[in-house]
């Protein structure tokens, strides 16, 4: 998600092909920024992985059946690179979501904020290059944004669930920088890697769920959900899922994955906001401070990265 070197067939996109390239990258922050509450009000330690696994399943049907023509289409290549992708995101999702159950909300947008520092880094470690200035101030901007954001909570000594979160953050990394490099992705139907990545993670959580001792089955877990929880779980399978990483992948092939990093990174910024407008939270002078660091810090980032 950040200043990772764009794929060789990527060029510096003209000003409003960017735009129209962050708008819907920007929305998935929106959408991700609100998951926080939904995973919280359907998931508890038992049921992360049955909850996974209906998330996922829920759409992946509907994709298969939608471009089924495209989908036979893909290489072996491109399959096997769509397969590493999804393995990457069925880890990403399994520790963010035992993460978030073992943490506060405040902890976890704080933390996962920190992509926006990881994958400059490690673009620049491929690269074999240095950030530019610019763009390390922006990150550090709006990272003290999301502190201040986030800090009337109180940052707390590091728990298991934050230790998770980091790991999530890391996996964010690994997933842009593939999709950015993986050769054989990168001329292929979106639609239908983005198939082949959630059929992976299911076929991830399958297996898990199907062990002893993972929790409840995903069939118990749905017997016992109501109206909200079906609810909370169509929001997280078609727009926190399905929506935002067919929408990442289409937008790293198009802008830097830098770009997609940044903007991804108003994403503890949404949290807030949700969690003020339907979680009943308040947020102090701090808190609209770091609000403002983060919206200015992204915009600045992104004239550096382009």
């Amino acid at each position: 998600m950040s200043t990772l070197a764009a794929p060789a067939s990527v060029t510096a996109p003209a000003p409003r092909r960017a735009w129209l390239a962050d708008l819907p990258v920007l929305l998935v922050a929106v959408v991700w920024g609100g998951s926080y509450l939904a995973a919280k009000g359907i998931t508890t330690t038992h049921t992360v992985i049955a909850v996974l696994v209906l998330r996922f399943a829920l759409v992946l049907p509907v994709l298969v059946v939608a471009g089924w023509s495209r989908l036979r289409a893909l290489g072996a290549a491109q399959l096997r690179g769509a397969g590493v992708l999804g393995l990457v995101l069925g880890g990403i999702f399994l520790l963010e979501t035992y993460g978030v159950v073992h943490t506060s909300a405040t902890n976890a947008g704080l933390i996962i904020s920190l992509t926006m520092i990881f994958t400059p880094l490690a673009e620049s470690a491929v690269r074999r290059t240095a950030p530019s200035t610019a763009f390390l101030g922006a990150a550090a901007v709006s990272v003290a944004g999301v502190v201040l954001l986030t800090q009337g909570a109180g940052f707390t000594a590091p728990s298991l669930g934050d230790l998770l979160i980091l790991g999530a953050a890391l996996a964010r990394t690994l997933h842009v920088l593939l999709m950015a490099r993986i050769k054989a992705v990168q001329d292929a139907d979106s639609l239908s890697l983005t198939t082949v990545q959630l059929g992976s993670a299911v076929a991830v959580f399958a297996v898990l769920a199907a062990l002893p001792g993972t929790g409840a089955s995903p069939w118990a877990a749905a017997a016992d959900f109501g109206a909200a929880e079906w609810a909370g779980l169509a929001f997280l399978s078609v727009f926190c899922t399905l929506f935002a990483f067919f929408v990442q992948m289409w937008a790293v092939r198009r802008t830097s994955p830098s770009r997609v990093s940044l903007l991804l990174g108003t994403e503890p910024l949404w949290a807030a906001a949700a969690g003020i407008a339907i979680g009943g939270e308040h947020l102090g002078a701090a808190g609209f401070a770091g609000a403002a660091l983060v919206l200015a810090g992204t915009a600045w980032g992104r004239r550096a990265a382009g």
